[in-house]
């Protein structure tokens, strides 16, 4: 009786892995012709070559670029340099790409940025946050922006038993922010295994000072975070879902599922257009061709804009789109004065007029 009760939980489970393994292997390798979409004045960033992951730009105009970021299971084209951050002001005719200076007292070398998000406090003082992955952990790094020296000035690093597997952030006081989790795991096989069979193990937290808690739970795979114009609501992308969460944000901070838009691609980064409130996402098209790199056949890029996102019917319309000829494995797009600039994981920067 034993051997048979063993025989047949190995038999559901087995049976439940390879359900798994064929929905997954679904999920990546899905493959569609991308039409390409361009705006017709476009051209690659010089100096960013080695990925351009997040893009936060200021009221002001002045755009802050994550670079540089080594992500278990993706291409690095300087695996022995560090990340940087990069600024561009797309107030200038012809605006360039440059690497700012980081304070003294800070381990450059160990700087591996991720997701970033920039808070002005009362005094117009300007703080970037950057979600940091230092020998592979994940902490939190708060910098105060000189605008004048073009430098970054170090000021806390924030670690917590919450702050793992970070993905992204999105500030919303002084020291108040929410963080997505991507995975679980933080072995790139238990990763991958987490992946195929599914487990909605990953989460949006909330961190402070005085509290530190997860306010949404469930995700596939929680990526891009950002916040509506008027913060009353966050938007959550679940990448290995293909979607958005729309979730409304309630004065404990918590967070409550509002609805799901499904895209049909791999949804990264998100941004607000700040004239419009329209949502800009970051995504992948072509799922296998990011996970196996092949420079001979490249993933492509894909930049979304949702509309109405909060009506009965959001209009979703493609931005950008590319076969992977110019610009590979897209994450983030960031409008400006129909301007944007487009970032990738690994790959270069676009910047286009639109």
């Amino acid at each position: 009786m034993g051997k048979l009760v063993v025989l047949t939980v190995l038999g559901a489970s087995l049976a439940l892995i390879g359900e798994r393994l064929l929905t997954f292997r679904e999920r990546v390798t899905t493959s569609r012709e991308i039409k390409s979409t361009e705006p017709k004045n476009c051209h690659l960033i010089e100096g960013l070559e080695n990925g351009s992951e997040d893009i936060d730009i200021l009221p002001s105009g002045l755009a802050f670029i994550s670079t540089g970021l080594k992500y278990p299971g993706m291409p690095n084209f300087a695996p022995d340099k560090p990340g940087s951050i990069f600024l561009m002001d797309l107030n200038e005719p012809n605006p360039k790409a440059q690497a700012l200076e980081i304070s003294d007292g800070f381990d450059k070398e160990s700087l591996n940025p991720h997701g970033i998000s920039t808070f002005i406090d009362k005094d117009n003082t300007v703080y970037l946050y950057v979600v940091n992955h230092p020998h592979m952990d994940s902490t939190v790094e708060i910098f105060k922006f000189e605008e004048q020296q073009r430098s970054l000035i170090h000021l806390k690093t924030i670690k917590h038993e919450l702050l793992k597997s970070v993905n992204d952030i999105v500030v919303l006081g002084p020291e108040q922010f929410y963080a997505t989790r991507d995975h679980y795991f933080t072995s790139y096989f238990l990763v991958l295994l987490e992946m195929i069979m599914d487990f909605h193990w990953t989460y949006v937290l909330f961190y402070s000072p005085s509290e530190v808690k997860v306010v949404a739970q469930g995700f596939s795979s929680a990526n891009g975070i950002t916040v509506s114009l008027d913060q009353k609501y966050v938007y959550v992308a679940d990448v290995i879902a293909k979607n958005m969460h729309i979730m409304k944000k309630h004065d404990n901070w918590d967070l409550t599922q509002v609805k799901v838009i499904q895209l049909g691609t791999l949804v990264d980064n998100l941004t607000v257009d700040p004239a419009t409130g329209d949502i800009l996402a970051g995504c992948h098209p072509n799922p296998m061709k990011l996970l196996t790199y092949n420079p001979e056949d490249p993933p492509g890029s894909e930049v979304l804009r949702i509309q109405d996102a909060l009506s009965d019917n959001p209009r979703v319309s493609t931005l950008y789109a590319n076969d992977g000829s110019v610009l590979q494995a897209s994450t983030v797009a960031s409008v400006y004065r129909e301007k944007v600039l487009i970032g990738t994981v690994f790959h270069k920067a676009l910047y286009c007029e639109l």
